[in-house]
């Protein structure tokens, strides 16, 4: 009876004291920039982009082959009017265009009607803006949410991913790395 109390007491104080310093190690990560909790690869980096071709939401869509050969690196945003965090982001997204970012966007699993609504209110960020209604093209990219963004250079490869919004203190970055890329 008094092991069986015991066993009763360690085990969950075990447990605790695993998962408190799992949770060391990995602040211990972060503090020394080996540990990114957003960091999660993309199965495109490094690589071309997968062909595809979306219709335009406003004006022509765009496919694979249009990043191929732009000799500049464009970021590409997916993003969904029903998606909160994608309303968080959207003011930095306008301040990349002030600053000549160019941005092309990807409106996944949205109603056509309710993404040209928040385009409207929200103001449009994006040089060029397709629509990936069933989220097939999402797919091939990889993608695990909204919103997701992607750096491709000139040549058509992904060369950085961010999971989640952008923030304006990631202004700074992205620009260096679209600067990076575009030489």
């Amino acid at each position: 009876m008094k092991t069986r109390r015991v066993l009763l007491f360690a085990v969950p104080l075990g447990v605790a004291a695993a998962a408190g310093g799992g949770f060391w190690v990995m602040l211990q990560r972060m503090r020394s920039g080996s540990f990114n909790p957003r960091g999660v690869p993309s199965v495109l980096d490094n690589k071309r982009v997968p062909g595809f071709n979306l219709p335009g939401l406003i004006g022509p869509g765009f496919s694979g082959p249009d990043l191929y050969d732009r000799h500049r690196p464009v970021l590409i945003n997916f993003w969904a009017s029903w998606c909160p965090p994608c309303r968080e982001e959207h003011p930095v997204l306008m301040a990349l265009k002030q600053d000549g970012v160019p941005i092309w966007g990807i409106a996944y699993k949205d109603a056509k009607k309710a993404s040209l609504a928040y385009l409207d209110t929200y103001g449009n960020p994006f040089e060029r803006v397709a629509a990936d209604a069933g989220g097939r093209v999402a797919i091939d990219w990889g993608l695990t949410g909204v919103p997701e963004t992607f750096l491709v250079d000139g040549d058509g490869y992904v060369r950085w991913h961010m999971v989640g919004p952008l923030t304006h203190a990631m202004i700074p970055t992205v620009k260096s790395l679209m600067e990076l890329y575009a030489g």
